[in-house]
């Protein structure tokens, strides 16, 4: 379907080029025929003057001998063009004092080559009949134009066929350019063994991939550094944090601790999620039991309903995390009443807030970023996480704003058997 919507694309480079050679054709065949055309009428013209003068002094000659005017020696006036006798009367005469006039086709096509002159004091004219001469250019003319329609149903489809090779390494290097722009910095054009424009972009985009790639695997291990290293010292603040006196301070201080070690946890998943070094350990999970206990767990204010709630092949742990994450997400960017929904194999998560921003519908949640201020503060990482943890189990979680106000999130979870 999407090579026939290509293929009809009027707007494509294909039918551009197409377009170009037709063109191009078209102004040669033009000009070649404008110049045949002229080149051989120049020609039959010079011919048929060069005839009818012959003729004309041909028979002078026969009549100076029999004393008795040839057939087609007319005495002027008579039914000679007017032009003709002008142009002898003006004495627009040749070399052979002689003048000659070709007579355009009438509605019988039949033109005339006219040669005059002079003799013993009367104007005498012959006639020469270029009616063949006519339809033989006529013919010419027909020729040129059907070879020329031949030649372009050949060259056109030709000429298609010709740009269909780069119009195909252009749309390889679209497709891998879309793959890039939706996060998979692996995708390569593979630039082969061409020296034209299109390699040099091919080559120019896969070196970008590159620098891109390299770029997020330095962020990701700077990432995975940092959350270990502050693993070790924030293992000691919540020791200390354990041992200060009880307090209005002591609570805060705690408080804080908690939300550090909260924070590191959660780099140090999203760094194993980077690295692809989660690994989900499926079984059968009934949704209706296994979603009230997280939300138990989660000890936020949520409204919950099943219906037909079915049993998913997935990991309990990582279903925990995501509904988890996405209850916690809701509460703290969104409004009550935050409620939850089992249908089949697929969880909703609604809130009725704000909703989610248009970056976050567009490309997806990142880390660090939690849209619009009217959707509260925080990391960014609770979407991230959930995300990236739904890979994990072959789940799919989507996002989207429902049409009367509030976030939706829905995960869906492959059945079990």
């Amino acid at each position: 379907m999407t090579a026939v919507r290509d293929l009809l694309n009027w707007r494509s480079l294909r039918w551009k080029t197409c377009l170009l050679v037709t063109v191009c054709c078209c102004a040669v065949a033009l000009t070649v025929g404008s110049l045949v055309h002229s080149s051989t009428r120049d020609r039959s013209m010079n011919d048929g003057a060069a005839k009818a003068l012959t003729t004309l002094s041909r028979d002078l000659e026969d009549y100076e001998r029999e004393g008795t005017p040839p057939p087609g020696l007319h005495f002027l006036p008579g039914a000679a063009p007017d032009e003709l006798l002008h142009r002898l009367r003006d004495r627009q005469v040749g070399a052979l004092g002689a003048v000659t006039w070709y007579e355009e086709p009438g509605p019988g096509d039949h033109p005339a080559m006219w040669a005059a002159r002079t003799y013993r004091g009367q104007p005498v004219a012959v006639q020469i009949d270029m009616t063949a001469d006519l339809l033989t250019r006529r013919a010419l003319d027909r020729h040129m134009w059907k070879y020329s329609l031949l030649a372009l149903a050949v060259v056109v489809p030709l000429s298609a066929l010709a740009a269909e090779l780069p119009h195909r390494r252009l749309r390889r290097v679209a497709r891998t350019a879309r793959r890039i722009g939706s996060g998979d910095l692996t995708a390569r054009i593979g630039a082969g063994r061409g020296k034209d424009e299109i390699a040099a972009i091919s080559a120019t985009v896969d070196s970008m991939a590159d620098s891109l790639h390299q770029r997020l695997l330095t962020e990701q291990r700077f990432t995975a550094d940092v959350a270990h290293e502050l693993r070790t010292p924030l293992m000691g603040l919540v020791t200390a944090g354990e041992l200060l006196p009880e307090g209005e301070a002591t609570a805060l201080v705690q408080d804080r601790v908690r939300v550090l070690r909260t924070l590191v946890e959660d780099l140090l998943e999203i760094s194993r999620l980077d690295a692809g070094a989660e690994r989900a350990e499926l079984r059968r999970v009934p949704l209706a039991e296994a979603v009230p206990e997280s939300l138990d767990r989660a000890g936020l204010r949520t409204r919950f309903t099943a219906t037909g709630a079915g049993c998913a092949e997935t990991d309990p742990r990582r279903l925990d995390r995501i509904v988890t994450n996405l209850v916690v997400n809701a509460h703290r960017h969104g409004h009550a009443p935050v409620e939850v929904a089992v249908a089949g194999t697929t969880v909703t998560v609604r809130d009725h807030g704000p909703g989610f921003p248009p970056g976050l519908l567009t490309d997806g949640p990142q880390r660090f970023r939690t849209g619009t201020p009217e959707r509260g503060r925080g990391h960014g990482l609770g979407l991230t996480i959930a995300l990236g943890q739904a890979g994990v189990v072959g789940a799919a979680l989507t996002f989207a704003n429902a049409p009367d106000g509030g976030a939706v999130a829905t995960l869906r979870l492959p059945p079990a058997g």
